[in-house]
């Protein structure tokens, strides 16, 4: 399994890459899952819905399954800030790459997405794990990256990167090297 991250601030286009670059990893003939970090509630259920209703009733862990999709939701009773690594123990194990949105403090070897537009800073000075950075604007990068710089809005050549140095983005759980 190869796993990568995608790290920036909001309103950088990390989801839409991401959201990208999963056919173009699968037009290469590969199984894509995708873990998100989302800052804020929500809902992949509806109001009146059975899962949704038997959340609201009390249930701590909804699992629904069909013949063609699986979801298991669990409710905790207070914030938990989650481990990446617990996540991807979480995944199919004939998955062959893992696209990580957000987790930008995790130890994962990621991508940083940035636009000159957001007003953000940038991460890749201070993180070694950023491998590369994808911009819209490279001149505008405040600091010049001794690491590639890949054009965001060529998510097919973002993919042809990250499968040219697949090796980089072997996963092994911390705990396992």
């Amino acid at each position: 399994m190869h796993v990568v991250g995608f790290a920036g601030f909001s309103g950088s286009g990390k989801t839409t890459l991401v959201e990208q670059l999963i056919p173009a990893l699968r037009l290469r003939g590969f199984r894509v899952s995708v873990i998100k970090h989302a800052h804020h509630t929500f809902d992949i259920d509806h109001p009146g819905k059975d899962t949704w209703r038997h959340r609201e009733a009390g249930a701590v862990e909804i699992l629904a399954a069909s013949p063609r999709r699986l979801v298991q939701m669990h409710e905790f009773d207070a914030p938990v800030e989650h481990d990446v690594h617990t996540l991807l123990g979480h995944l199919r194990a004939d998955v062959d790459w893992v696209l990580v949105e957000g987790f930008k403090r995790s130890s994962l070897p990621k991508i940083e997405v940035w636009r000159e537009a957001s007003g953000q800073p940038v991460i890749y000075p201070e993180q070694a794990q950023v491998l590369a950075v994808a911009t819209d604007s490279p001149q505008a990068l405040p600091v010049a990256p001794a690491r590639p710089v890949l054009d965001l809005n060529l998510p097919d050549d973002v993919a042809g990167w990250l499968v040219d140095n697949a090796t980089r983005f072997h996963y092994s759980r911390p705990d396992e090297t």
